[in-house]
């Protein structure tokens, strides 16, 4: 029973607890309970949890159920744990964002040296992207007098059609 990888007991008017036993099993990858008579405190456990994040319709219909992960919070429950709990995953989401700008900002910074660095050294590449620059600041500025032009010759017929 402890290698057991898969167990479906959806749709079996099962009630009652989970048991606890049920976040030992190690070696579970599925695990779906939804629409059932369960109730009460979802077991913690790292299997359970990790069970949660890749299915998350697994405790789905069991209008009886409370705690981590699902939002409603069990009876009885202290003020005191949630603002423990709220605490940590508020610290853990502010260290995940803090290690993703703080590469995002290294990355951009790195990258953008080596383009530097290969521009200072590499004098073809430097032609080529200050030809580059110029061609694209002609067409733009060919477009926008084009465009202006355009807009001139019509504003005097809108006026004259809205007037």
């Amino acid at each position: 029973m402890k290698s057991l990888e898969s167990l479906d007991l959806s749709r079996n008017k099962l009630c009652g607890q989970i048991p606890r036993s049920l976040s030992d099993l190690t070696y579970l990858e599925s695990l779906d309970l939804s629409y059932n008579n369960l109730s009460g405190r979802i077991p913690s456990g790292s299997q359970l949890d990790t069970l949660y994040a890749n299915y998350p319709y697994m405790y789905s219909g069991n209008v009886g159920l409370c705690g981590r992960p699902l939002q409603r919070n069990c009876p009885g429950n202290n003020n005191a744990t949630k603002l423990v709990d709220g605490g940590s995953k508020r610290s853990a989401h502010v260290s995940d964002s803090m290690f993703f700008y703080l590469g995002l900002g290294s990355g951009f910074v790195v990258g953008l040296w080596v383009v530097f660095c290969t521009m200072l050294f590499k004098k073809t590449w430097r032609i080529a992207y200050f030809r580059l620059f110029d061609k694209v600041y002609d067409k733009l500025y060919v477009f926008l007098v084009i465009s202006c032009a355009k807009l001139a010759r019509k504003t005097p017929q809108l006026i004259e059609k809205l007037g």
